[in-house]
């Protein structure tokens, strides 16, 4: 193994985060806070051969399928989120200008017919806890109507409008991204009164959205993706076999993407109550949050691992310094190695013979201590006889003097 640590490349280096997703077309959909940047999957894919197959086993949000096709590729990914996987199919999707007309057409629909609600109108809102902390009266109101017309529609029309339904809740919203996790501003009282003038804003909001939807599905893509469901610790059989997989997994550090995730799959009814989604986030990898949290304490591993040796000592250091959260987090570590083993595996059949597969991670720390996540990746890649396997500092991630993101990549052979 090489480890590759390039000095330039510690600065934090946004323009591979999803910031440079912002307003990048179809890239700039919606915002998933952990997502790296279009730019990085591109520099990496660009000069692949013609009919190249890509994989990213993490879908996500679909960056990496959708610059994939965006380049004239085959790109396919798997989820287990029924979200994601509806996300990134109809951002992979070439539209007609018909549709794309209708489109339009049933946005003017939706907000004439939202606009006639009282505000004592009986309609259907989603069971998230405390909504009134997401949206004050008035755009909860506006919201609910949008979803109301929304309703009426199917198809291609219904998935754009869900689109830039999605966009509306968070530029309404409460909730404050400028960290790596959401959080909400603060608001005073007079958010919870019911006011017209927010309705109409939130409604106009809502029509920019589609129309910046519209004019970004108009540039067919030169490739095609496809996003299945699929679980990479052992449903990727069904994938077509990789020249490349370029993918950034979960990192270790108990980011919940189901959390992140919340408004937009309960507007849409992918999640009903909060055990919902405490249960697609444990069957996610290095998801913890909610009922996934209890769910730790009673998990063992299936098998053991290449790295169970260096692990294990870390995970005891994290036992003993944690205090009374130390043997969950302790676990959690070494379920997520336990986890990722199992994708390797996995995946390695679905890469072809000197394909490439380059895994975008960061390390992380519990309690002083580094959980070196790209140096047990590069082990594990080596034990499936992967030769060349390197590992690349990509950039520095934050304050945190020991934190980074590295790249870490093999050949199959």
């Amino acid at each position: 193994m090489t480890t590759i640590i390039d000095r330039v490349a510690l600065s934090r280096n946004e323009h591979l985060t999803f910031r440079a997703n912002m307003g990048v077309g179809r890239h700039g959909w919606l915002r998933l806070t952990p997502a790296y940047g279009v730019r990085l999957v591109r520099e990496r894919i660009k000069d692949l051969p013609e009919g190249s197959v890509i994989t990213d086993p993490f879908s996500g949000t679909g960056t990496t399928p959708l610059a994939a096709a965006e380049l004239g590729y085959f790109g396919q990914s798997v989820d287990v989120n029924p979200f994601l996987i509806w996300l990134g199919n109809v951002k992979t999707r070439n539209y007609e200008e018909g549709s794309l007309l209708s489109v339009s057409e049933a946005c003017d629909h939706v907000v004439a017919e939202a606009a006639r609600y009282e505000q004592d109108a009986d309609l259907w809102q989603p069971s998230l806890f405390k909504i009134e902390k997401w949206w004050g009266a008035g755009a909860l109101h506006a919201l609910k109507g949008i979803r109301e017309g929304i309703d009426s529609f199917e198809g291609e029309v219904r998935d754009l409008l869900e689109i830039a339904l999605c966009r509306t809740l968070i530029s309404s919203s409460n909730a404050s991204f400028n960290h790596q996790s959401m959080s909400f501003k603060d608001t005073d009282e007079s958010a919870a009164l019911f006011d017209v003038d927010t309705v109409a804003a939130t409604l106009g909001q809502f029509s920019s959205e589609v129309a910046s939807v519209v004019e970004s599905a108009r540039f067919d893509l030169e490739g095609s993706a496809e996003i299945k469901r699929g679980d990479s610790r052992d449903g990727v059989d069904e994938l077509r076999k990789a020249d490349l997989v370029l993918t950034s997994p979960p990192y270790v550090n108990r980011m919940s993407y189901i959390r992140e995730l919340r408004p937009y799959m309960y507007w849409l009814r992918y999640l009903d109550q909060a055990s919902d989604a405490g249960d697609l986030d444990w069957r996610a990898i290095g998801g913890t949050w909610g009922t996934a949290t209890s769910k730790l304490n009673s998990w063992t591993p299936q098998t053991a691992t290449p790295v169970d040796g260096p692990m294990a000592a870390v995970c005891s250091q994290i036992r003993s310094d944690g205090g009374k959260n130390g043997p969950l987090l302790s676990t959690y570590v070494h379920k997520y190695f336990h986890d990722m083993w199992l994708h390797f595996q996995a995946i390695t059949g679905q890469v072809n013979l000197g394909g490439r597969v380059s895994y975008i991670v960061g390390n992380s720390t519990f309690y002083g201590h580094v959980v070196p996540a790209q140096d047990w990746y590069a082990a594990m890649l080596t034990e499936l006889g992967y030769r060349d396997v390197r590992v690349e500092t990509v950039r520095k991630r934050n304050s945190n003097k020991a934190l980074f993101e590295y790249d870490v990549t093999g050949v199959r052979v």
